[in-house]
């Protein structure tokens, strides 16, 4: 029997007429309700004509959230006075409970999105309702762009509804084509505002760490609201952790019942949150009770103010959740709880000045999250750009360009990005592809029953007591009797069903890519009887190849190129190869920590990483001299290494150069001619520029092959450089074509003739102006400082031991002024040389008094 008081006391009645009229007139609407108003339990009895008014219609309901979607259905079918599985049914992973008469079915749109590339055109299904489309889920977004498709290109009558209590309703509007937006009044009470953060500062959150003071501060708030309202407290926190640990500590709160929900709860606990209990309750919950379940009772929400979003670090290739600070519309709609059936109140454990600085608005999915189980579904509706595809947000280039990568990799797509068959079979797993690839090679070497049990395994996150050895969780979980290990029986059993379904693939098919070819030299095909004991280590390679990991040096290192870190007290520790499933990055680390892991070895690496496999020639510079070897890798991961004698000239000739430019052209000969022709020709270049090249080191190695040719190809070794002449080499640089190199010597001369008639070295070693160091007697007579290539040389007169007296480059001025000084401080101690009282018309000598007499 109906109920219609209950029916009757639903806000979202009043907007009814409204949603069909715009259904009728545009096909499309967005409704935006509050939370309680009935969007997810009226609208859909409404429209499926099950209240008697309107026309029956079959209704498709998604949700983001299997406890949801079970919720959702509970609470229409109690509504009907009905049990689930009559007109009421819902359908998540693994569990469906839907009959011949049902005309309203709740789904994931996990679900949903797995039913379109089945059947595009959704026969039988009159409307589709997407709940909770503000929460932005990948799943939910991508939904939405192909039913926007089916309606476009095959199903016009096909009706579209996108319902939230809080929506970018506008967005929403124009991606539907222009639909109406229907608002409904809530019912809400007042909820008051109370500010409660911690009294010492706590660390923000690093991935999944969330400081234990914080923790422990949101126990005390939640024993504080006992103590100052009535009612059941709703407590969100960030993830299944933090709700153990706050539960932990509330232990002995008194006569309260203190309960825990999240989608892994089990089916009982999350029936108990959902009905009105006889005691005073404490829920701990985690974002799944932000929207679409209502909670009785609930009069207090205490906020620790966390959420958990999906991450990818594409460089890394290491994705996961990480806990990040919930935004002001999660913030509403937590608070929004207490409000729901009567006046409440919410402590949010921040302060009210950083409230104003949380994001509007949560992440959506499709920026942030690892994109490959998106790709594979945007290829598979024949669209793998995904540019066709009607989204709020275009999925970042970066990230598809990865995502496409990965799906390549395991044969999911061809290399111009389409979907193969065996991409479409993956699709149809309802796996992430890494996993789906697992699932279906793995069984081919160790069965479909150990391949379906691992691949469950790495489907959900394992408890923590399970270790970090995937080989020992395995055996935990087939012993445990908790709810985890119900679930994973539940997906094995899924999974074995799937696997059946796709029974005696094509042959060439059945195998992962590296397998298919047989590998170069043979040496990847892999004994079955062997890999077959290992159904552990063989699943995460397969789902993980580029983090396939080779002991080295204390620590491992991933195909992929990244480091990773194992416990001191591991029982893997010592493995000589492991296959990660998961890992993270510790704050302040340069490496990654493995959390999940099988110990394999270098068949299953092989086997798994085939596609990664290189062979090649490497010779560079190493240990100051030409290393030639020929090396065989797994990615970063080297396999095996043997000596090249007979390295190719090309390759010898790049290791040389780059010695050269680690270490400097020291490496080649530089008699002294050659350093003083690479400073006269970097003089001329400073002063004169073109024809004269540039001879720094930068220049000198962008002309390289200009210069040190032929003798360079003739090189294998540094002591081969140690023989090249830089000098005769360098003079390949010197401008020959135009005619200017023959005046090297008289632009830049090595010597000078001084007036004494001494030809005295000029030192260019300032490029900017050239030093010529003589003696003082020497230049009597010259009235002139001595120039070269137009620039005044810069005289030094030296006293007749060799010492610095001046230093001048005008010698007319110094004979003028600055001489009878020097003449005075040096007439005295050397007696013996000629000091004239006018050095400029004095006679130059080289000699003594004494020489010149006679």
């Amino acid at each position: 029997m109906i109920r219609h008081d209950a029916l009757d006391a639903l806000p979202v009645r009043t907007a009814l007429p409204a949603l069909r009229g715009a259904l009728d007139g545009h096909g499309t609407a967005v409704l935006v309700a509050p939370p309680g108003t009935g969007k997810t339990t009226l609208v859909p009895l409404a429209l499926a004509g099950l209240l008697g008014e309107g026309p029956a219609r079959r209704v498709v309901v998604a949700e983001p959230r299997r406890i949801a979607a079970r919720a959702a259905a509970r609470r229409m079918a109690w509504l009907l006075g009905e049990q689930v599985g009559g007109s009421v049914g819902y359908t998540v992973r693994g569990e469906r409970s839907v009959g011949r008469h049902t005309r309203v079915e709740v789904v994931t749109t996990g679900v949903l999105l797995q039913r379109l590339q089945r059947d595009q055109e959704l026969s039988g299904v009159d409307v589709v309702i997407l709940d909770e489309c503000h929460e932005r889920h990948l799943d939910a977004d991508t939904v939405a762009a192909f039913l926007w498709d089916v309606r476009q290109a095959l199903r016009p009558e096909l009706r579209l509804v996108a319902a939230s209590a809080t929506t970018d309703s506008e967005g929403w509007a124009r991606l539907l084509g222009g639909a109406p937006v229907v608002a409904a009044e809530g019912a809400s009470y007042p909820v008051e505002v109370v500010w409660a953060p911690p009294a010492r500062p706590v660390r923000p959150p690093h991935g999944m760490r969330v400081d234990p003071a914080l923790l422990g501060h949101v126990a005390t708030v939640v024993r504080r609201a006992l103590a100052e309202r009535a009612g059941d407290v709703l407590c969100f926190l960030p993830g299944v952790g933090e709700i153990a640990k706050v539960a932990g500590q509330l232990g002995d709160a008194g006569d309260v019942d203190v309960l825990q929900v999240h989608g892994r709860a089990p089916a009982a606990v999350q029936d108990a949150v959902l009905s009105a209990g006889t005691r005073r309750r404490v829920v701990l919950a985690t974002s799944v009770a932000e929207s679409s379940l209502t909670v009785p009772g609930v009069r207090v929400v205490v906020d620790a103010g966390l959420a958990r979003e999906p991450r990818v670090d594409h460089a890394r290739g290491l994705s996961a959740l990480t806990t990040v600070r919930a935004s002001q519309a999660a913030g509403r709609q937590r608070a929004g709880r207490a409000g729901r059936e009567a006046p409440g109140a919410v402590y949010r454990c921040w302060a009210e000045a950083e409230d104003g600085r949380l994001p509007r608005f949560p992440a959506p999915e499709i920026q942030v999250a690892d994109l490959t189980a998106f790709a594979l579904q945007a290829a598979c509706w024949g669209d793998p750009e995904a540019s066709g595809l009607a989204l709020l947000d275009p999925p970042p280039g970066g990230a598809m360009a990865a995502a496409r990568g990965v799906l390549r990799a395991v044969g999911a797509v061809d290399s111009a990005g389409r979907a193969t068959e065996r991409g479409a079979r993956l699709a149809r797993l309802g796996l992430h592809p890494r996993l789906g690839r697992a699932l279906v090679d793995a069984s081919a070497f160790v069965g479909a029953e150990r391949s379906a049990e691992v691949v469950a395994l790495l489907s959900e996150e394992a408890p923590r007591e399970y270790g970090e050895d995937l080989a020992a969780a395995l055996r935990a979980v087939r012993r445990g009797g908790d709810a985890y290990a119900g679930r994973w029986r539940a997906e094995v059993r899924r999974l074995r069903a799937v696997l059946a379904e796709q029974a005696h693939p094509p042959t060439d098919d059945r195998r992962p890519p590296a397998a298919e070819s047989g590998g170069p030299g043979g040496r990847d095909s892999v004994r079955a009887s062997h890999v077959a004991g290992n159904p552990a280590g063989v699943v995460a390679a397969l789902a993980f190849p580029e983090r396939v990991a080779r002991a080295d040096g204390g620590s491992y290192l991933l195909v992929s190129g990244t480091r990773a870190e194992i416990g001191e007290a591991s029982p893997l520790r010592g493995a000589p190869w492991l296959a990660v499933a998961v890992a993270d990055r510790p704050l302040g680390k340069g490496h990654a920590r493995v959390r999940l892991a099988a110990e394999v070895d270098e068949e299953v690496a092989r086997l798994a990483a085939g596609t990664f496999r290189t062979e090649a020639q490497e010779v560079h510079w190493a240990g100051g001299d030409v290393v030639a070897r020929r090396v065989e890798r797994l990615g970063a991961v080297e396999l095996a290494v043997r000596p090249l004698p007979d390295a190719a000239p090309g390759l010898v000739r790049d290791a040389l150069v780059e010695g050269m430019r680690r270490e400097g052209f020291g490496l080649l000969r530089w008699p002294p001619e050659a350093t003083v022709l690479r400073q006269r020709l970097a003089f001329l270049r400073w002063h004169l520029g073109e024809p004269w090249p540039d001879v720094s080191d930068e220049a000198l190695h962008a002309r390289v092959e200009e210069w040190l040719e032929p003798e360079l190809s003739r090189a294998r070794r540094r002591s081969d450089l140690a023989r090249i002449d830089a000098g005769q080499a360098l003079a390949r640089l010197l401008p020959w074509a135009s005619g200017e190199a023959v005046r090297l010597d008289e632009l830049a001369p090595e010597r000078i003739t001084v007036p004494s008639g001494s030809g005295i070295r000029v030192d260019y070693a300032d490029p900017e102006r050239p030093v010529l160091a003589v003696k003082l007697q020497e230049m009597f007579g010259l009235q002139e400082s001595p120039a070269l290539a137009g620039v005044p040389v810069l005289v030094h007169l030296l006293s007749p031991a060799g010492r610095p007296a001046a230093v001048t480059a005008d010698l007319a001025s110094f004979w003028r002024d600055g001489y009878k000084g020097v003449r005075a401080e040096l007439r005295g101690r050397y007696p013996k040389h000629p000091w004239p009282e006018d050095p400029a018309t004095a006679e130059p000598t080289r000699h003594t008094n004494a020489r010149l007499r006679r």
